[in-house]
């Protein structure tokens, strides 16, 4: 019998952001081979980064980021995972699967590899549920439906934004809790899928996660962090949280649940404390900045949400720290070179 085809072969990017040769993509390949890896380089950019022979990729390191995107480069992360957005603009698919290099293949309760990036795809092409939970979960997973109760003008659900998957073995920790449980493992797999409610915000981890592109690609801008700035590890945290944010105001739906990847090792819990120690002190601002943030109903596109997003950003974070200024510029810099790399397309006019 052949092959399947590979869901979404011609319509998806891997985006990886690594300082390391790529060795974790051999365990991968059944699954990867088949689709286009964008590869972002962190760090020194003459190091010669190594590629497994046979896939398909592109390697983008700090000298590429600064020749494709000039002064506007400014807004990309350096020496920090969060440099992985430029490969989300760089990209011309619909769909992005984003995953860490210390991530490997995970095994659910009967000992079967996961295949992440198919779960993914399949959060993404079913609709989400954020305006009504249902107590099943996901109704459009298999085996399960709307329950008794759910209203049936609210059963079309919504488009799917993103799909956000977890994490066996290391669990993603902050510093403090690091510290306090170094041994601690995440061994609990639970087989569900659901829709994060509208107006409720979630910690959005980076490692293993998928994204509708043309739905929500402007707003993944995973901040100004790392070499330079005063905090590290909440680049995916802000753009979870300004999505979830943007997705409420465009009735978007964003999934959170399967599919697990194996986290092979845990950071530094010192290293993180320093990254993270203002965040910490931060957040306790920036999550209720986010809770009650409102976008006036004249923004009806990603980017113009994104904009007057980073504009409350500067006018109320803006009095926390200097540093939320210079964030809020960097947005809307992370938007303008956006938009140059992705010009919308012209309509076709018969003569």
């Amino acid at each position: 019998m052949a092959a399947s085809t590979p869901p979404l072969k011609d319509e998806l990017d891997i985006v990886i952001p690594t300082i390391r040769n790529l060795d974790f993509l051999e365990m991968w390949r059944t699954f990867f081979q088949p689709y286009h890896l964008i590869i972002v380089q962190d760090g020194d950019p003459a190091r010669n980064i190594k590629v497994p022979d046979g896939f398909d990729y592109e390697l983008f390191n700090r000298n590429d980021i600064n020749k494709i995107l000039g002064p506007k480069a400014s807004c990309i992360s350096f020496k920090d995972s969060a440099c992985r957005c430029f490969g989300y603009m760089v990209s011309k698919k619909k769909y992005i699967f984003t995953i860490d290099d210390d991530c490997f293949v995970a095994k659910d309760p009967t000992g079967k590899d996961i295949d992440a990036l198919r779960q993914h795809i399949n959060n993404l092409l079913h609709p989400s549920t954020p305006y009504f939970f249902n107590t099943l979960y996901d109704p459009f997973s298999d085996g399960a439906d709307f329950v008794r109760g759910y209203p049936f003008s609210l059963r079309e659900g919504v488009p799917t934004a993103v799909s956000h998957g977890l994490w066996l073995n290391i669990p993603d920790y902050d510093a403090p809790t690091q510290l306090v449980k170094p041994r601690e493992r995440n061994t609990r797999y639970v087989d569900a899928v659901m829709t994060i409610p509208k107006g409720i915000l979630f910690p959005m981890c980076g490692m293993n996660l998928a994204f509708d592109r043309h739905l929500i690609g402007p707003a993944m801008y995973f901040g100004l962090m790392g070499d330079g700035q005063p905090i590290g590890r909440y680049d995916d945290m802000w753009a979870g949280w300004c999505v979830k944010v943007i997705c409420d105001h465009l009735g978007l739906g964003i999934k959170t649940g399967l599919p697990y990847i194996w986290h092979s090792k845990a950071s530094n819990p010192f290293v993180n404390l320093k990254k993270e120690y203002k965040g910490i002190f931060w957040q306790e601002e920036m999550i209720p900045f986010f809770q009650d943030a409102i976008l006036p109903k004249e923004c009806t596109t990603v980017q113009s949400c994104y904009k007057e997003l980073a504009k409350q950003v500067k006018d109320k974070l803006g009095k926390i720290d200097p540093y939320f200024v210079k964030l809020g510029d960097a947005m809307v810099t992370w938007i303008d070179a956006w938009d140059e790399l992705n010009p919308p397309a012209k309509a076709v006019t018969s003569k």
